[in-house]
C-alpha cells in the first residue's frame, strides 16, 4: 500500500483549520504520521505567518481520488478555487508524493517541485521521512534538507494552542 504525504498550510484562522484539517484527514485515511509545526513568513506575497507542516498516511486509493478528497476537504474549510497562487489561505492541501509513484497529468504532478523549492516543505518532509529518496534525484530528503539553502526561508517550530499541553 503506499503512503502518501500531504504538505499542509494555513494562514487564516490556522489554528481552527489545520486540526479540523487533521481530523478530516484522519477520519478519511486512518492513522497519520504527523511532523512538527513550522511558522514562516509566506512567500510571494505579504500577509499574516503560516503554519506548515506534512502528514503521511497509507492508502489503496487511487492517486486521483486522493487528490479529489484534498479539493473537498479544502472546499469544506474555506478555500476558494478563484485564489491566487501566492495568496492568504484557509486550507492548502497538497499531495506532495505518493510511494514512488512519478506523474505530471495537468494539476497533478508527483513528486511536487515544491519539495525541492521551499523550507516549508521539505523541513518537515526530511522530519518524519529522512531516509525516504526523491523518485527522481534518488538523495534522501535529510540529504535534501542539509544541502538546502535557508538563508532566504525562514522558519521554526511552535507549539501551536491545539497541541499545547496546558
Amino acid at each position: 500500500m503506499p503512503t502518501a504525504y500531504i504538505s499542509i498550510g494555513s494562514n487564516i484562522e490556522r489554528d481552527k483549520n489545520i486540526p479540523s484539517s487533521l481530523a478530516a484527514l484522519a477520519q478519511c485515511f486512518g492513522e497519520l504520521t504527523v511532523s512538527s509545526v513550522y511558522e514562516s513568513e509566506p512567500v510571494g506575497f505579504t500577509g499574516a505567518a503560516f503554519y506548515n507542516l506534512v502528514v503521511a498516511f497509507e492508502s489503496d486509493w487511487e492517486v486521483k481520488a486522493v487528490g479529489k478528497k484534498l479539493r473537498q476537504i479544502e472546499l469544506e474549510h474555506g478555500r476558494t478555487r478563484e485564489a491566487q497562487k501566492f495568496s492568504a489561505r484557509t486550507l492548502d492541501l497538497d499531495l506532495i508524493l505518493y510511494g514512488d509513484l512519478v506523474i505530471s497529468d495537468g494539476r497533478l504532478q508527483i513528486p511536487r517541485d515544491e519539495i525541492e523549492r521551499y523550507a516549508f516543505v521539505l523541513e518537515p518532509l526530511a522530519e518524519i521521512a529522512p531516509n525516504l529518496t526523491h523518485p527522481l534525484n534518488q538523495k534522501s530528503y535529510a540529504r535534501l534538507w542539509q544541502e538546502f539553502d535557508k538563508s532566504e526561508q525562514r522558519q521554526h517550530t511552535v507549539v501551536p494552542t491545539w497541541l499545547s499541553t496546558e
